[in-house]
């Protein structure tokens, strides 16, 4: 509601200014054309009616702009790195970042991207209200034996920090296979 009493504010006093500047441009005109008959002056007084003029809209529309971002959105990650430990091949991959819209306005999550293609985020699509918490689910494919060291990218409307980096890591081992280390039962060291 104050935003649009502070609009209709002004457009009432840009309004009001634009007439004084045609009321002026009038008596002007009829005054310069017919008392002085000198175009130069008559140009000049139109430059100095338009620097201000220009100079009130300019500072109508910062002064707009600022009070328009009054409300805004922020994301606060509870965690933004998530650790697996070592984890068996084949094993629940999913695990789940949740954060709190701790903004005024309402928070959108544009974009969530991965880093590599074996892991699949997934985010909600309808905006989180202020105060109001969501999660971002990240599934790794476990079918993979090896480090893992990825970083899921999430891109909003949050004022301050609109992408933010979030980090999975551990390690998938497949305890069906062996090492070549155990397999030998002596070293060739120990067999001499």
């Amino acid at each position: 509601m104050q935003k649009y009493l502070y609009f209709f504010f002004c457009k009432i006093i840009i309004c009001n200014y634009i007439r004084l500047i045609y009321l002026c441009k009038c008596i002007t005109s009829n005054f310069f054309a017919h008392c002085l008959k000198s175009k130069y002056v008559y140009v000049e007084f139109k430059i100095k009616v338009m620097k201000h003029l220009i100079t009130i809209l300019c500072i109508s529309l910062i002064s707009f702009s600022v009070n328009a971002q009054e409300k805004v959105a922020k994301i606060e990650f509870k965690t933004d790195v998530i650790d697996y430990g070592t984890i068996e091949k084949g094993a629940d991959g999913v695990r789940v970042f949740e954060f709190t819209n701790t903004g005024e306005a309402p928070l959108i999550i544009t974009k969530v991207k991965s880093s590599c293609g074996c892991t699949i985020p997934s985010w909600p699509k309808e905006p989180i209200l202020p105060g109001k918490t969501g999660k971002i689910e990240v599934k790794y494919d476990t079918n993979r034996v090896m480090p893992i060291r990825k970083t899921i990218t999430v891109t909003s409307n949050a004022i301050g920090s609109p992408t933010v980096a979030l980090k999975i890591k551990g390690l998938v081992v497949d305890s069906s296979k062996k090492s070549v280390l155990d397999k030998k039962g002596k070293s060739v060291v120990e067999n001499n």
